[in-house]
């Protein structure tokens, strides 16, 4: 069970493939808006109303990285409005999701603009105390694996002009300060694994390409705007593999599987079923998802970065 146990992994520089820190500080942050897919989604409707109750539904079993930063090593009061959804690409229409009624990057930047954009009550946001994250990719890279008639990189590059024309969106509607994270290693999770080592070697350069990417075109869009304050980019990679590759020292029984009966969640954190360890033990919950655990180390990680501390040390 990973808990009250604390690991020097890596220094924040290799979290970070890049922070370029101006005005806004992570302990003068009130607002945050998120958008992303499964790993990040936790239920929330804003079209349900912007005070709507949030159900705390993830994929984690738990709370997971957004939910864990802004309530638990968040330094102030934060409002968050996470729009992420899950089984999200950036354009369904580049790379359908395993669903029609899926809202993609594109939808819910459309309804920031349609419900938060306005600065209404209940989200009296400014430029100067709000930070805008976007963590995407994992299924544009996962549901395009293999596809014959693009060459991926290239197809990657038409996939983040569509993502930064959205961020550019937000940019036009106030957004100044900005948060975004790398596709971690699902190559190594069950879903790839047991693909094989040729499949999982694959989706591996595949990631880190749509990686490199992405880091380009965060690099370009700092650029383009001289008045942005915080642009991030937390690189979940070096996190994730420390905790894959030193995973008896964290206290995880099994990363390279899941239980299948705890696939679709438990009823508690420490739930255990005869022939599997207790599910918190587990890196996996399925064949996709990383536990609560995961997330906890992440954002520990991202709060650190974002406070700017040259700290070594992850906790646990």
């Amino acid at each position: 069970m990973v808990v009250a146990r604390s690991l020097v992994v890596a220094s924040i520089g290799l979290l970070c493939s890049g922070s370029f820190v101006s005005a806004l500080s992570w302990n003068a942050t009130e607002y945050m808006f998120i958008f992303g897919d499964s790993y990040t989604s936790d239920g929330y409707n804003v079209s349900a109303g912007i005070n709507s109750p949030d159900p705390v539904y993830t994929s984690s079993n738990g709370q997971n990285w957004a939910e864990f930063l802004t309530s638990t090593y968040n330094q102030t009061a934060v409002k968050t409005f996470n729009l992420a959804y899950s089984g999200a690409t950036i354009d369904a229409a580049l790379v359908p999701p395993y669903l029609p009624t899926v809202l993609s990057v594109v939808n819910q930047v459309a309804q920031f603009n349609e419900y938060l954009a306005s600065k209404p009550a209940g989200a009296t946001w400014e430029s100067t105390n709000s930070l805008f994250a976007v963590w995407i990719g994992i299924n544009d890279v996962g549901n395009s694996f293999g596809w014959t008639n693009i060459t991926q990189v290239e197809f990657y590059g038409t996939l983040m002009d569509r993502l930064f024309s959205q961020v550019d969106d937000l940019y036009s509607n106030g957004a100044r300060s900005f948060l975004f994270l790398t596709v971690p290693p699902t190559n190594r999770a069950p879903l790839f694994v047991e693909q094989g080592p040729t499949a999982a070697a694959q989706m591996g350069i595949d990631i880190a390409e749509y990686n490199t990417l992405l880091t380009q075109y965060v690099q370009t869009f700092e650029s383009k705007y001289p008045d942005l304050d915080t642009v991030t980019i937390v690189d979940t990679q070096p996190i994730f593999n420390v905790l894959l590759d030193e995973w008896q020292t964290f206290g995880f029984v099994n990363v390279t599987g899941y239980c299948t009966a705890y696939e679709n969640g438990t009823l508690t954190p420490t739930y255990q079923v005869e022939g599997c360890a207790p599910v918190s033990s587990y890196f996996w919950l399925n064949t996709l998802h990383p536990l609560f655990t995961v997330h906890n180390i992440l954002a520990k990680a991202i709060s650190t970065t974002l406070s700017g501390y040259p700290t070594t040390q992850i906790s646990t």
